[in-house]
């Protein structure tokens, strides 16, 4: 299973683009409401109905989980209270992480990129603490799968499509959206 970790604010591309391209590939994915309600309203005016909330949320299933980006979004999961135990969970369990555009500083902010290769939106490299920053659209370190933003959303759901599937099946769903 792969969590969409979906706050206020989010960025819509950066979220539904790589959720379209994994459930291609036959992954089943959950969205996760960090909101009040299932309603989680985008940066740019357009609301998704999550399919589940935080509190109901349990990582024994988990794959990867994804944190899309969005300067609103991004400060919306990082100030959650359950944001540390999230992220812990998943790197204690070896989930694959991915995040993209400024959602990257939720995991430079507690020292989770460091040693590891990362990217992130321009402006936001003061946050990768210890990371080693990189230009590229999309990196993949250790279980981490780190991109620049909302340009690169079809390379972070391919890059994670390949991680977990498979390249093969990754390259065919692209193939066929182009």
């Amino acid at each position: 299973m792969v969590y969409f970790m979906m706050a206020d604010g989010f960025e819509e591309a950066e979220a539904l683009v790589p959720f379209d391209i994994l459930t291609r590939c036959g992954l089943s994915c959950n969205l996760v409401s960090f909101s009040e309600t299932e309603i989680v309203k985008g940066s740019h005016g357009i609301s998704v109905v999550a399919n589940m909330m935080l509190k109901d949320l349990d990582l024994s299933d988990a794959e990867c989980i994804v944190f899309p980006g969005g300067g609103m979004g991004t400060e919306n999961l990082d100030k959650n209270t359950e944001i540390d135990n999230i992220i812990k969970k998943a790197v204690d369990k070896g989930i694959i992480i991915g995040a993209i555009c400024a959602a990257p500083s939720v995991l430079g902010k507690r020292g989770y990129l460091k040693g590891l290769k990362a990217t992130c939106y321009p402006g936001f490299e003061k946050y990768l603490a210890g990371a080693e920053i990189s230009s590229d659209r999309v990196v993949c370190s250790g279980k981490i799968i780190t991109a620049k933003g909302a340009g690169a959303a079809f390379d972070f759901g391919y890059a994670l499509a390949s991680r977990l599937k498979d390249e093969n099946t990754a390259k065919e769903v692209i193939r066929k959206i182009y």
